[in-house]
Protein backbone atom coordinates (compact mmCIF):
# COMPACT_ATOMS: atom_id res chain seq x y z
CA UNK A 1 0.00 0.00 0.00
CA UNK A 2 1.58 3.61 -0.71
CA UNK A 3 1.77 6.00 1.41
CA UNK A 4 -1.03 7.95 0.69
CA UNK A 5 -3.53 5.14 0.84
CA UNK A 6 -2.05 4.57 3.82
CA UNK A 7 -2.58 8.10 5.55
CA UNK A 8 -5.97 7.81 4.39
CA UNK A 9 -6.98 4.52 5.92
CA UNK A 10 -5.20 6.18 9.48
CA UNK A 11 -7.34 9.29 8.86
CA UNK A 12 -10.50 7.65 7.89
CA UNK A 13 -10.07 5.60 11.46
CA UNK A 14 -9.55 9.50 12.92
CA UNK A 15 -12.36 10.88 11.29
CA UNK A 16 -14.41 7.77 12.44
CA UNK A 17 -13.27 8.06 16.03
CA UNK A 18 -14.31 11.94 16.21
CA UNK A 19 -18.09 11.03 15.02
CA UNK A 20 -17.97 8.28 17.33
CA UNK A 21 -16.91 10.64 20.44
CA UNK A 22 -19.12 13.45 19.39
CA UNK A 23 -22.28 11.26 19.12
CA UNK A 24 -21.27 9.35 22.53
CA UNK A 25 -20.00 12.62 24.62
CA UNK A 26 -16.89 10.32 24.97
CA UNK A 27 -13.59 11.26 25.05
CA UNK A 28 -11.96 11.23 21.81
CA UNK A 29 -8.74 9.95 23.06
CA UNK A 30 -10.59 6.89 24.23
CA UNK A 31 -12.32 6.41 20.70
CA UNK A 32 -8.99 6.66 19.30
CA UNK A 33 -7.62 3.90 21.03
CA UNK A 34 -10.65 1.99 20.56
CA UNK A 35 -10.26 2.31 16.68
CA UNK A 36 -6.72 1.79 16.83
CA UNK A 37 -7.49 -1.86 18.25
CA UNK A 38 -10.15 -2.40 15.51
CA UNK A 39 -7.52 -1.27 13.19
CA UNK A 40 -4.48 -3.14 13.98
CA UNK A 41 -6.44 -6.43 15.06
CA UNK A 42 -8.75 -6.10 11.75
CA UNK A 43 -7.30 -3.76 9.65
CA UNK A 44 -3.71 -4.85 9.90
CA UNK A 45 -3.17 -1.27 10.21
CA UNK A 46 0.44 -0.48 9.38
CA UNK A 47 3.16 1.80 11.79
CA UNK A 48 5.48 3.30 9.05
CA UNK A 49 8.15 5.83 10.58
CA UNK A 50 6.33 8.95 9.40
CA UNK A 51 3.57 7.78 11.55
CA UNK A 52 5.76 6.81 14.92
CA UNK A 53 7.42 10.54 14.44
CA UNK A 54 3.78 11.98 14.08
CA UNK A 55 2.56 9.46 17.02
CA UNK A 56 5.50 11.04 18.79
CA UNK A 57 5.27 15.00 18.22
CA UNK A 58 1.25 14.18 18.74
CA UNK A 59 2.28 12.84 22.57
CA UNK A 60 4.91 15.21 23.04
CA UNK A 61 2.50 18.37 22.32
CA UNK A 62 -0.17 16.90 24.19
CA UNK A 63 2.08 16.51 26.82
CA UNK A 64 3.14 20.25 26.57
CA UNK A 65 -0.29 21.60 26.80
CA UNK A 66 -1.73 19.83 29.31
CA UNK A 67 1.10 21.66 31.11
CA UNK A 68 0.00 24.81 29.83
CA UNK A 69 -3.14 23.99 31.23
CA UNK A 70 -2.19 24.60 34.75
CA UNK A 71 -3.33 28.31 36.12
CA UNK A 72 -0.25 29.61 38.76
CA UNK A 73 -2.56 30.95 40.79
CA UNK A 74 -4.83 27.87 41.82
CA UNK A 75 -1.76 26.26 42.53
CA UNK A 76 -0.52 29.48 45.06
CA UNK A 77 -4.06 29.59 46.59
CA UNK A 78 -4.05 25.85 47.44
CA UNK A 79 -0.55 24.28 47.28
CA UNK A 80 -0.84 22.13 50.25
CA UNK A 81 -3.91 20.65 49.08
CA UNK A 82 -2.96 20.32 45.14
CA UNK A 83 0.61 18.85 46.01
CA UNK A 84 -0.15 16.77 48.83
CA UNK A 85 -3.42 14.91 46.95
CA UNK A 86 -0.86 15.14 43.64
CA UNK A 87 1.90 13.36 45.05
CA UNK A 88 -0.52 10.71 47.12
CA UNK A 89 -2.03 9.66 43.65
CA UNK A 90 1.15 9.07 42.31
CA UNK A 91 3.16 6.95 45.08
CA UNK A 92 0.19 4.94 46.48
CA UNK A 93 -0.66 3.27 42.95
CA UNK A 94 2.71 3.61 41.67
CA UNK A 95 4.08 1.31 44.74
CA UNK A 96 1.11 -0.95 44.97
CA UNK A 97 1.10 -1.80 40.87
CA UNK A 98 5.08 -2.24 40.85
CA UNK A 99 4.78 -4.10 43.70
CA UNK A 100 1.98 -6.42 42.12
CA UNK A 101 3.92 -7.07 39.06
CA UNK A 102 7.11 -7.94 40.86
CA UNK A 103 6.21 -9.72 43.42
CA UNK A 104 2.82 -11.25 42.68
CA UNK A 105 2.84 -11.25 38.91
CA UNK A 106 6.50 -11.88 38.56
CA UNK A 107 7.43 -9.29 35.56
CA UNK A 108 11.00 -9.13 36.06
CA UNK A 109 12.15 -5.57 37.13
CA UNK A 110 11.85 -2.96 34.22
CA UNK A 111 8.30 -4.45 33.53
CA UNK A 112 7.14 -3.81 36.75
CA UNK A 113 8.82 0.08 36.94
CA UNK A 114 7.00 0.48 33.43
CA UNK A 115 3.62 -1.22 35.15
CA UNK A 116 3.92 1.02 38.10
CA UNK A 117 4.25 4.50 35.85
CA UNK A 118 1.64 4.02 33.50
CA UNK A 119 -1.02 2.63 36.85
CA UNK A 120 -0.04 6.05 38.98
CA UNK A 121 -1.36 8.51 36.29
CA UNK A 122 -4.43 10.49 36.69
CA UNK A 123 -6.19 11.62 33.46
CA UNK A 124 -5.98 15.22 32.95
CA UNK A 125 -8.10 15.16 29.48
CA UNK A 126 -10.46 12.74 31.29
CA UNK A 127 -10.49 15.20 33.99
CA UNK A 128 -10.48 18.51 32.45
CA UNK A 129 -13.15 17.66 29.64
CA UNK A 130 -15.70 16.25 32.86
CA UNK A 131 -14.62 20.18 34.45
CA UNK A 132 -15.40 21.62 31.92
CA UNK A 133 -18.80 19.50 30.91
CA UNK A 134 -20.27 20.11 34.70
CA UNK A 135 -18.57 23.97 34.88
CA UNK A 136 -16.48 22.58 37.82
CA UNK A 137 -13.69 24.20 36.34
CA UNK A 138 -15.01 27.25 37.70
CA UNK A 139 -15.60 26.71 41.18
CA UNK A 140 -12.30 26.48 43.75
CA UNK A 141 -12.55 23.02 44.73
CA UNK A 142 -12.87 21.68 40.34
CA UNK A 143 -9.55 23.86 40.17
CA UNK A 144 -7.68 22.12 43.04
CA UNK A 145 -8.66 18.65 41.44
CA UNK A 146 -7.35 19.78 38.33
CA UNK A 147 -4.29 20.86 40.03
CA UNK A 148 -3.45 17.64 41.77
CA UNK A 149 -4.28 16.04 38.68
CA UNK A 150 -1.05 17.78 37.32
CA UNK A 151 1.06 17.36 40.26
CA UNK A 152 0.04 13.45 39.75
CA UNK A 153 1.11 13.31 36.74
CA UNK A 154 4.36 15.37 36.60
CA UNK A 155 5.15 12.62 38.72
CA UNK A 156 4.62 10.28 36.62
CA UNK A 157 6.76 11.61 33.51
CA UNK A 158 9.39 12.50 35.99
CA UNK A 159 9.32 8.94 37.05
CA UNK A 160 9.29 7.60 33.02
CA UNK A 161 12.39 10.07 32.23
CA UNK A 162 14.45 9.42 35.94
CA UNK A 163 14.29 5.51 35.70
CA UNK A 164 15.41 4.70 32.71
CA UNK A 165 17.71 7.47 32.01
CA UNK A 166 21.55 6.82 30.97
CA UNK A 167 22.99 7.95 34.34
CA UNK A 168 26.05 9.63 32.65
CA UNK A 169 28.59 12.51 32.18
CA UNK A 170 25.29 13.22 28.99
CA UNK A 171 22.78 13.26 31.63
CA UNK A 172 24.28 15.92 33.64
CA UNK A 173 24.74 17.93 30.77
CA UNK A 174 20.90 17.17 29.95
CA UNK A 175 20.08 18.14 33.09
CA UNK A 176 22.37 21.52 33.22
CA UNK A 177 21.04 22.84 29.69
CA UNK A 178 17.59 21.99 30.48
CA UNK A 179 17.51 23.42 33.52
CA UNK A 180 18.80 26.63 31.81
CA UNK A 181 16.43 26.46 29.01
CA UNK A 182 13.46 26.02 31.24
CA UNK A 183 14.89 29.33 33.61
CA UNK A 184 15.11 31.72 31.06
CA UNK A 185 12.05 30.60 28.74
CA UNK A 186 9.09 32.29 30.53
CA UNK A 187 10.58 35.42 30.06
CA UNK A 188 11.96 34.79 26.77
CA UNK A 189 8.71 33.43 25.54
CA UNK A 190 7.13 36.72 26.78
CA UNK A 191 9.36 38.91 24.86
CA UNK A 192 9.01 36.92 21.58
CA UNK A 193 5.08 36.83 21.84
CA UNK A 194 5.24 40.74 22.18
CA UNK A 195 7.07 41.34 19.27
CA UNK A 196 5.75 39.14 16.78
CA UNK A 197 2.30 38.17 17.47
CA UNK A 198 -0.52 38.11 14.98
CA UNK A 199 1.52 36.86 12.13
CA UNK A 200 -0.46 34.63 9.46
CA UNK A 201 3.24 32.43 9.75
CA UNK A 202 3.01 31.99 13.44
CA UNK A 203 6.07 32.61 14.63
CA UNK A 204 5.31 32.26 18.51
CA UNK A 205 4.27 28.43 17.38
CA UNK A 206 7.45 28.11 15.46
CA UNK A 207 8.98 29.02 18.47
CA UNK A 208 7.55 26.82 21.05
CA UNK A 209 8.14 23.79 18.22
CA UNK A 210 11.35 24.87 18.12
CA UNK A 211 11.58 24.38 21.91
CA UNK A 212 10.30 21.09 22.72
CA UNK A 213 12.45 19.66 19.65
CA UNK A 214 15.58 20.71 20.97
CA UNK A 215 14.85 19.71 24.38
CA UNK A 216 13.29 16.62 23.43
CA UNK A 217 16.19 15.86 21.18
CA UNK A 218 18.11 16.26 24.54
CA UNK A 219 15.92 13.86 26.49
CA UNK A 220 16.20 11.20 23.66
CA UNK A 221 19.93 10.96 23.64
CA UNK A 222 20.24 10.32 27.17
CA UNK A 223 17.74 7.98 26.90
CA UNK A 224 14.92 9.55 28.72
CA UNK A 225 11.80 10.97 27.25
CA UNK A 226 10.67 13.93 25.52
CA UNK A 227 7.35 14.21 27.39
CA UNK A 228 9.27 15.12 30.29
CA UNK A 229 10.94 17.76 28.84
CA UNK A 230 7.45 18.78 27.28
CA UNK A 231 5.64 19.04 30.38
CA UNK A 232 8.40 21.02 32.46
CA UNK A 233 8.23 23.26 29.24
CA UNK A 234 3.96 23.40 29.44
CA UNK A 235 4.50 24.36 33.04
CA UNK A 236 6.84 27.35 33.22
CA UNK A 237 4.90 28.73 30.06
CA UNK A 238 1.47 28.24 31.56
CA UNK A 239 1.61 32.05 32.82
CA UNK A 240 2.48 33.00 29.47
CA UNK A 241 0.08 31.33 27.46
CA UNK A 242 -2.95 32.36 29.94
CA UNK A 243 -2.58 35.91 28.89
CA UNK A 244 -2.06 34.43 24.99
CA UNK A 245 -5.15 32.77 24.15
CA UNK A 246 -5.02 32.75 20.70
CA UNK A 247 -1.84 30.96 20.32
CA UNK A 248 -3.32 27.67 22.39
CA UNK A 249 -6.69 27.49 20.42
CA UNK A 250 -4.13 27.10 17.26
CA UNK A 251 -1.66 24.68 18.77
CA UNK A 252 -4.84 22.87 20.36
CA UNK A 253 -6.45 22.51 16.93
CA UNK A 254 -3.49 21.30 14.85
CA UNK A 255 -2.36 19.14 17.58
CA UNK A 256 -6.03 17.43 17.98
CA UNK A 257 -6.84 17.49 14.31
CA UNK A 258 -3.79 16.10 12.52
CA UNK A 259 -1.54 14.84 15.71
CA UNK A 260 -2.70 13.14 18.74
CA UNK A 261 -5.04 10.98 16.47
CA UNK A 262 -1.84 9.05 15.15
CA UNK A 263 -0.34 8.35 18.63
CA UNK A 264 -3.85 7.20 20.34
CA UNK A 265 -4.27 5.16 17.03
CA UNK A 266 -0.99 3.84 17.10
CA UNK A 267 -1.36 2.96 20.86
CA UNK A 268 -4.39 0.79 20.09
CA UNK A 269 -3.03 -0.71 17.30
CA UNK A 270 -0.49 -2.65 19.54
CA UNK A 271 -3.04 -4.20 21.53
CA UNK A 272 -3.58 -8.03 21.07
CA UNK A 273 -7.29 -8.97 21.19
CA UNK A 274 -6.08 -12.23 21.95
CA UNK A 275 -3.51 -12.03 24.47
CA UNK A 276 -6.39 -9.67 26.43
CA UNK A 277 -8.75 -12.67 26.56
CA UNK A 278 -5.72 -15.12 27.90
CA UNK A 279 -4.90 -12.39 30.52
CA UNK A 280 -8.42 -10.93 31.77
CA UNK A 281 -7.83 -12.43 35.04
CA UNK A 282 -4.23 -10.05 35.83
CA UNK A 283 -5.92 -7.68 33.99
CA UNK A 284 -9.28 -7.13 37.03
CA UNK A 285 -6.45 -7.64 39.27
CA UNK A 286 -4.45 -4.83 38.25
CA UNK A 287 -7.44 -2.55 37.87
CA UNK A 288 -8.38 -3.28 41.20
CA UNK A 289 -4.74 -3.03 42.50
CA UNK A 290 -4.81 0.85 40.96
CA UNK A 291 -8.54 1.47 41.92
CA UNK A 292 -7.60 0.50 45.75
CA UNK A 293 -4.14 1.76 46.22
CA UNK A 294 -5.65 5.73 44.67
CA UNK A 295 -8.64 5.30 47.09
CA UNK A 296 -6.32 4.47 50.22
CA UNK A 297 -3.87 7.08 49.03
CA UNK A 298 -6.26 9.90 47.91
CA UNK A 299 -9.54 9.63 49.62
CA UNK A 300 -8.07 9.96 53.67
CA UNK A 301 -5.51 12.84 52.23
CA UNK A 302 -8.66 14.98 51.30
CA UNK A 303 -10.49 14.06 54.97
CA UNK A 304 -6.87 15.45 56.56
CA UNK A 305 -7.55 18.49 54.47
CA UNK A 306 -10.87 19.12 55.77
CA UNK A 307 -12.77 17.52 52.69
CA UNK A 308 -15.76 15.83 53.52
CA UNK A 309 -18.35 13.77 52.30
CA UNK A 310 -19.01 13.71 49.01
CA UNK A 311 -16.35 16.45 47.90
CA UNK A 312 -13.72 13.69 49.13
CA UNK A 313 -15.30 10.88 47.12
CA UNK A 314 -15.54 12.78 43.82
CA UNK A 315 -12.17 14.18 44.59
CA UNK A 316 -11.17 10.11 44.52
CA UNK A 317 -12.72 9.32 41.81
CA UNK A 318 -11.69 11.74 39.42
CA UNK A 319 -7.84 11.19 40.67
CA UNK A 320 -8.34 7.57 40.02
CA UNK A 321 -8.76 7.92 36.48
CA UNK A 322 -6.13 7.01 33.71
CA UNK A 323 -5.61 7.38 29.66
CA UNK A 324 -2.97 9.64 28.00
CA UNK A 325 0.22 9.48 30.26
CA UNK A 326 -0.51 5.91 31.19
CA UNK A 327 -1.00 4.91 27.69
CA UNK A 328 2.64 7.16 27.06
CA UNK A 329 4.28 5.22 29.21
CA UNK A 330 3.01 1.56 28.05
CA UNK A 331 3.60 2.61 24.56
CA UNK A 332 7.24 4.01 26.29
CA UNK A 333 7.80 0.63 27.72
CA UNK A 334 6.96 -1.51 24.52
CA UNK A 335 8.74 0.56 21.86
CA UNK A 336 11.95 0.51 24.17
CA UNK A 337 11.33 -3.17 25.08
CA UNK A 338 10.69 -3.43 28.29
CA UNK A 339 7.47 -4.91 28.55
CA UNK A 340 6.05 -7.57 25.86
CA UNK A 341 3.01 -6.92 23.78
CA UNK A 342 0.68 -8.91 26.22
CA UNK A 343 2.12 -7.10 29.32
CA UNK A 344 1.38 -4.25 27.23
CA UNK A 345 -2.09 -5.19 25.96
CA UNK A 346 -2.81 -5.66 30.33
CA UNK A 347 -1.74 -2.33 30.73
CA UNK A 348 -3.65 -0.60 28.24
CA UNK A 349 -6.95 -2.23 28.36
CA UNK A 350 -6.27 -1.30 32.45
CA UNK A 351 -5.68 2.23 31.83
CA UNK A 352 -9.17 2.68 29.26
CA UNK A 353 -10.82 1.13 32.28
CA UNK A 354 -9.70 3.76 34.44
CA UNK A 355 -10.64 6.07 32.08
CA UNK A 356 -14.47 4.98 32.55
CA UNK A 357 -15.21 3.17 35.16
CA UNK A 358 -13.78 5.96 38.18
CA UNK A 359 -15.68 8.53 36.22
CA UNK A 360 -19.26 7.39 36.01
CA UNK A 361 -19.16 5.94 39.41
CA UNK A 362 -17.55 9.78 40.71
CA UNK A 363 -20.20 11.59 37.99
CA UNK A 364 -23.23 9.67 38.90
CA UNK A 365 -22.88 8.79 43.16
CA UNK A 366 -20.34 11.50 44.34
CA UNK A 367 -21.09 14.77 42.28
CA UNK A 368 -21.08 17.54 44.96
CA UNK A 369 -23.78 20.08 44.97
CA UNK A 370 -21.69 23.15 45.10
CA UNK A 371 -22.61 26.78 43.70
CA UNK A 372 -21.27 26.94 39.88
CA UNK A 373 -20.26 30.59 39.36
CA UNK A 374 -21.65 32.18 35.94
CA UNK A 375 -18.96 31.78 33.03
CA UNK A 376 -17.98 35.29 33.09
CA UNK A 377 -17.70 35.87 36.57
CA UNK A 378 -14.60 35.85 37.87
CA UNK A 379 -14.27 33.71 41.27
CA UNK A 380 -11.26 34.70 44.12
CA UNK A 381 -12.65 32.58 46.66
CA UNK A 382 -9.27 31.65 49.27
CA UNK A 383 -10.86 28.50 50.89
CA UNK A 384 -12.34 25.44 49.79
CA UNK A 385 -15.68 24.15 49.92
CA UNK A 386 -15.19 21.58 52.42
CA UNK A 387 -19.18 21.13 53.56
CA UNK A 388 -21.37 20.80 50.91
CA UNK A 389 -24.98 21.41 51.32
CA UNK A 390 -27.21 18.11 53.40
CA UNK A 391 -27.58 15.05 52.18
CA UNK A 392 -24.25 15.08 50.36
Amino acid sequence: MNVWLTAALWMALALAASIVSVRLAISVALTEILFGILGGNALHLQVTEWVNFLAGFGSVMLTFLAGAELEPEVLKRHWKESIAIGLVGFFAPFLGAWAYALYIAHWNPNAAQICGIALSTTSVAVVYAVMIETGFNRTEIGKVILAACFVNDLGTVLALGIAFANYNVWLLLFVIVTTGVLMVTPKATRWFFGSFQRHVSEPEIKFLFLLLFFLGGLAAEVNSEAVLTAYLLGLVVASVLQSNKRVVEHMRSTVFTMLTPFYFLKAGSYVLLGALWTSIGLTVLLFLVKMIAKVIGVYPTCLAFGLRGRVASYTTGMMSTGLTFGTISALFGLTHHYINQVQYTVLVTVVIGSALVPTMIAQTFFRPQVEIPPEAEVVEKKTLVTQPSSGN
